[in-house]
């Protein structure tokens, strides 16, 4: 007479091989886990809704709000890019990212430019990142500079550039962007320093509030410093290169003679 037998832990047995696995190849064990921990902390899931909705909190806010001790914890104010003077959102691209609709997440000869002059400096003197991941940083990490948070960035710039249209970036971006202290998005901005909406801002104002986002703790697009004078004296020379076009016609390129 048989004994009858329990059926086999298939969990038990995929366990055994696990770890068989993890015996024999140790160390390209630990490389698979680690890569398994770093695509879960990559929120892909949230960026399709991106699009369409709006977002309560960025994590630069809250780490902002963690610098202050949560005392002072910033508010989100939303606008959408029909309420936002087209010179503003031109104002923008053009100091931050001027082949913004061409580029595909990463413009990889503004990086290749910025390392060689950084370099030459050496130190960071200029930055190389796109509005893409830009805005990647803002809504889901943080401003301090490590490989692991660039490398985080590039593939949410990535993921972001396949799920949204380059308008629904821009407009994320335009609404998280920060520019004072407890100071996020164009309307809290246009309210704070000149007492307008964003459809009122003037050529001069969208430029000056463009000026300083590459350092807005620092200076103010309300005080005539040098650097913002400079700075938003190239922006308005450049804004009529700036056309809002999700889908811009390719450079022809001239026939060398």
């Amino acid at each position: 007479m048989h004994s009858a037998q329990l059926p086999e832990n298939e969990l038990a047995g995929i366990y055994e091989r696990i770890l068989g696995f993890y015996k024999r190849k140790k160390i390209k064990s630990i490389i698979l886990y680690l890569l398994f921990i770093f695509y879960f902390s990559i929120p892909s899931f949230s960026i399709p809704f991106l699009e369409y909705g709006s977002f309560r909190i960025t994590s630069i806010m809250e780490q902002r709000a963690v610098e202050h001790y949560l005392i002072y914890y910033p508010r989100q104010c939303w606008t959408s890019l029909n309420n936002i003077a087209p010179s503003a959102l031109k104002a923008v691209i053009s100091m931050e990212d001027g082949s913004f609709f061409r580029h595909k997440g990463i413009d990889w000869k503004e990086l290749k430019s910025s390392l060689k002059v950084n370099k030459r400096r050496g130190r960071s003197v200029r930055g190389g990142s796109t509005i893409t991941m830009q805005t990647a940083k803002n809504l889901f990490l943080t401003t301090r500079k490590s490989i692991l948070r660039k490398t985080k960035e590039f593939i949410i710039s990535f993921r972001m550039e396949k799920e949204l249209t380059k308008m629904g970036i821009l407009r994320n971006y335009i609404n998280a962007v920060e520019w004072g202290d407890g100071i996020f998005g164009i309307k809290k901005a246009a309210e704070v320093y000149f007492k307008k909406d964003p459809p009122d801002l003037s050529v001069y104002e969208a430029s000056r509030l463009a000026a300083v986002i590459p350092s807005p703790l620092k200076h103010s697009p309300a005080v005539n410093s040098g650097y913002v004078l400079r700075r938003s004296s190239i922006i308005r020379g450049r804004l009529n290169d700036i056309v809002l076009d999700e889908n811009p016609k390719p450079v022809k390129k001239r026939k060398r003679r």
